[in-house]
């Protein structure tokens, strides 16, 4: 997934900035790092990144101002933050700049990771929109005619039930973050949304039972999986 993909990584905190470029660059990354948010925008300007990792509070120019120069020159690269802050109104104002995620001080290296790979592999997949028909399982799902097909069986889905197994099929075997299905699918991760989403999730896994060789598994506390069942 990860192989010839150049971040730019933007953390004024020399000790984690190291630690950031050493992993990633390790796990195959490219990475270059801006020490404040006028190098972050210099760096962007001059290097073809594929995605930006940006500190919240950063000297001179905050990760904020960054994200929004450089939406004003691309609307697509993929922006995940970081940040010391637990505040909803701070994650409000990155989701509305536009960024794909927001990771809360302090995390583990592959928490950053798995969120890093779910980013890019759904920026790439989003690229393809012609991708509307999966096979899953014995099922064939339609994402466009909103319809999950079993032999003569033909269930037909809700939006929300079509966005979220889409979702799910184009990650077949792949983790999909719980945060980020609420962002795309519902625009909002309240606890109101996240026990919809619950409710959406558990009608998707009754219409799948029909095929006992896949399953929607739950990786509790992070996301969810469609899979084949070991």
């Amino acid at each position: 997934m990860n192989l010839g993909i150049k971040l730019l990584v933007a953390e004024d905190d020399p000790n984690l900035g190291t630690i950031l470029k050493a992993y990633l660059t390790q796990k195959g990354y490219t990475v270059v790092w801006a020490k404040d948010g006028e190098e972050a925008m210099n760096m962007f300007e001059e290097e073809d990144v594929d995605a930006c990792i940006l500190d919240v509070m950063m000297p001179v120019k905050d990760g904020f101002a960054v994200a929004k120069e450089i939406r004003k020159v691309d609307k697509k690269v993929p922006l995940i933050f970081l940040t010391a802050k637990n505040l909803e109104a701070d994650k409000l104002k990155g989701f509305e700049i536009g960024a794909d995620d927001y990771i809360t001080k302090p995390f583990s290296m592959e928490e950053l990771l798995a969120r890093l790979n779910a980013t890019m592999r759904r920026s790439f997949n989003e690229d393809r929109p012609d991708k509307n028909v999966f096979k899953i399982g014995e099922f064939t799902f339609d994402y466009a005619h909103q319809t999950l097909v079993l032999g003569d069986d033909i269930q037909r889905l809700t939006a929300k039930e079509s966005d979220l197994l889409r979702m799910f099929a184009i990650n077949f075997g792949q983790l999909v973050d719980r945060n980020t299905c609420l962002q795309k699918i519902w625009k909002d991760d309240s606890y109101f949304a996240a026990r919809s989403m619950d409710v959406y999730i558990t009608k998707l896994r009754k219409y799948l039972k029909a095929d006992q060789s896949v399953e929607i598994v739950n990786v509790h506390g992070v996301g969810f999986k469609l899979t084949h069942k070991e």
